[in-house]
């Protein structure tokens, strides 16, 4: 009888084991879903446009980190930081060189055109000989470091994606918040034509805010390739990042994180405790509840045309 209750202890023990390594594993993964999600959600509060090209965008910038780590020899910080200031460029003369001439066409034409430039990114990619057929490891010097909590193993790279997460949100907060510049991107925002008689000059900030996406995009590749490595397709990834912003709200940054973090939560979860598959359309699964229940999204507000 006693051994019995020490076998259903130890099996008890073990699921909570199991449950709170999920959770680490699904909020890390959802802190990758969510830092993509936040490009989506800052592209459409700014232009009330959609990009699906923010999944490319990270593919580029974890390339990028990797080619000034191998190709120039920069340390992983560095190269880390020069990537993410590259992406930052590309991003604002993209939607300078590409994104504006076309504003105020149909949203179809402007969706359409982020598909295709994300088609043109992948493939650029692929054709560099040798560096874009391969899957590349990123050194990035916590690879593969664990920590032993008791019986509970948590990787370095889990801990580094949660807490440069909760950084960068900080950090856009307290720029949104008390800068010059985070306070005119709010006006854009809200009310492009108001801004501009205002003094706000629009179409610069427009272009930041592409830049700011493109930046954060890069942050998320680099954070997720010492975990999935650094390939052509990584960028697909931005497919259940896009589910990250519907049910967070498109309208709301917060709302981007906290999306991310339950489609990553829901996902480790499904692909422990149910079948084979459900793991894939678990995300999309919640985003049709989403739209059922509450389509603005968790924080989203009410649909509004902007003028």
């Amino acid at each position: 009888m006693r051994h019995d209750k020490h076998t259903c202890l130890n099996t008890q023990k073990g699921r909570i084991l199991d449950l709170l390594q999920l959770l680490i594993s699904g909020i890390a993964q959802g802190c990758i879903y969510g830092l993509i999600a936040l490009g989506f959600v800052l592209i459409y509060k700014a232009t009330e446009t959609v990009s699906f090209a923010q999944g490319d965008l990270m593919m580029v910038g974890a390339f990028g980190g990797f080619i000034a780590m191998t190709a120039l020899g920069f340390p992983f910080w560095l190269a880390g930081v020069s990537a993410v200031a590259g992406m930052a460029l590309f991003g604002y003369s993209l939607e300078r060189l590409v994104i504006r001439p076309i504003l105020g066409q149909p949203a179809f034409s402007i969706v359409m055109l982020t598909i295709g430039v994300g088609y043109i990114l992948r493939g650029v990619v692929t054709m560099i000989p040798v560096i874009g057929t391969e899957t590349h490891a990123l050194a990035a010097p916590y690879a593969n470091e664990v920590f032993n909590l008791g019986e509970l193993v948590i990787g370095a790279e889990q801990l580094v994606v949660i807490g440069c997460t909760g950084l960068l949100c900080a950090a856009l907060f307290a720029l949104f918040k008390y800068s010059k510049l985070g306070v005119a991107m709010q006006a854009a925002s809200q009310n492009q034509l108001a801004a501009y008689y205002m003094g706000i000059p629009v179409k610069r900030i427009n272009g930041l805010v592409w830049g700011l996406a493109a930046a954060v995009a890069a942050i998320a590749g680099l954070l997720l390739a010492p975990i999935t490595f650094v390939h052509a397709n990584m960028g697909f990834i931005g497919l259940k990042a896009f589910p990250a912003a519907v049910v967070g709200g498109f309208g709301s940054l917060p709302g981007a994180i906290v999306g991310g973090l339950i489609i990553g939560l829901v996902e480790a979860t499904a692909g422990f405790y149910l079948a084979e598959g459900f793991k894939d359309i678990a995300p999309y699964i919640v985003v049709l509840l989403m739209l059922v229940l509450k389509p603005n999204g968790l924080f989203g507000d009410q649909l509004r045309k902007k003028v």
